[in-house]
């Protein structure tokens, strides 16, 4: 069977606020078609998802790298969404992501409210 490759997946939240943010971010990071893009409420709350949707672009796409993206203010965290919360998750998930997948680097980053990306090491 022939493999479509591509070299990274991006998750990020659904969050209609940082769509614009996010689009600038990936046009002068990533040439086109060089990503798989999963939005999920929450971005990597619910990080079974988010390794379930990395496995699949591994197994279609053969990718490289899994971009992590949470952002400020996100509702589908609540009350829980601190800045230490999404840190600790976004680092967490790209564990699980490097043990589960060795061959995948993992980058993540915390978005502003006002579009600012901080990468989170």
């Amino acid at each position: 069977m022939y493999k479509n490759t591509c070299f990274a997946i991006v998750v990020t939240c659904i969050d209609f606020r940082f769509q614009e943010y996010i689009e600038r971010w990936l046009e002068s990071n990533f040439k086109p078609k060089t990503y798989d893009r999963v939005a999920l409420g929450g971005g990597i709350y619910d990080s079974y998802s988010v390794l379930k949707q990395v496995e699949i672009s591994k197994n279609l796409h053969d990718i490289q790298k899994a971009i992590l993206i949470n952002h400020e203010d996100c509702g589908a965290y609540g009350k829980e969404g601190t800045y230490e919360r999404h840190v600790a998750d976004l680092k967490d998930t790209a564990k699980k992501i490097e043990k589960l997948f060795n061959k995948i680097g993992v980058d993540t980053y915390y978005l502003h409210l006002d579009g600012t990306f901080e990468k989170i090491v």
